[in-house]
């Protein structure tokens, strides 16, 4: 009866994050809801894997037993969860202190960039279902656009990558206004040829995705509006560099190019 009793007025050694005890605990970021859940982390990572899993299997099966071209929308899929999935992992790996679960960039820039993918999945849905047969591209070229597409998916995801990887805890997915101690400006490796390898990563990897999808309309769209983007945010981030590390900074950004076309 002894033991019944005790087993009653048990307590768990670790209190529910609702309570007021868990509110000032130092674990409190990664109880869930909180910037650093590791439940949240979890079942993003979770998801992600099972879109990718989708993805490719789907890709794979279309192919194999079909001539149908929808297979580029869980191409699509796979490649937006595996992108997801390695912004979190590589911040994780590499720049640890920062990562949380808004690393996955699952909601960056919202609703424009949920906008963006839903316009380019409506437009390759609806072209191959009711113009499956069209020839948009120049010379009848669509099959060798597509490769390129496949290939600047590739190249644009291993460039962003190895970015993270090479600048570690200098990177940072935010414009950060003030130096960190941890901030080292990182002009070797990737850096040597590529001044925001990151962001060029980014842009030839978005432009591959619709010319793997066929989308010319979201093309057009993705190249203006990532543009735009991008050139003001390395405007922008470029004023806190220079102020960051001088003279330094100046002369790399003589030397190394943005390969960005009209982004010096």
């Amino acid at each position: 009866m002894e033991a019944a009793d005790s087993s009653r007025h048990w307590s768990p050694p670790y209190p529910p994050a609702t309570s007021s005890i868990a509110s000032h605990s130092p674990d409190r970021f990664y109880f869930p809801h909180q910037p650093k859940s590791l439940a949240g982390i979890a079942l993003r990572a979770f998801c992600l894997g099972i879109a990718a899993t989708i993805g490719v299997g789907s890709v794979v099966t279309t192919l194999l037993y079909t001539s149908s071209p929808l297979w580029r929308l869980p191409f699509f899929l796979a490649t937006l969860a595996i992108f997801h999935f390695l912004e979190f992992w590589t911040t994780a790996a590499y720049n640890t202190r920062v990562a949380d679960v808004s690393s996955f960039l699952l909601t960056a820039n919202w609703p424009g960039y949920a906008i963006a993918h839903a316009a380019a999945t409506t437009e390759c849905l609806l072209t191959n279902v009711f113009w499956p047969n069209r020839s948009w591209a120049p010379f009848h070229s669509s099959s060798l656009l597509c490769l390129v597409g496949l290939g600047l998916v590739i190249i644009g995801q291993t460039v962003r990558s190895v970015a993270m990887v090479q600048a570690g805890p200098s990177f940072n997915h935010q414009v950060q206004h003030q130096r960190s101690s941890a901030h080292v400006l990182v002009t070797t490796g990737i850096y040597a040829r590529l001044r925001h390898p990151s962001y060029f990563g980014f842009f030839w990897w978005a432009l591959g995705t619709q010319l793997v999808l066929g989308n010319l309309i979201s093309f057009i769209a993705y190249t203006a509006v990532l543009w735009k983007f991008f050139s003001t945010r390395i405007r922008h981030e470029e004023e806190f560099l220079v102020k960051f590390f001088g003279e330094e900074y100046v002369d790399y950004r003589k030397k190394v190019g943005t390969k960005i076309p009209l982004v010096p």
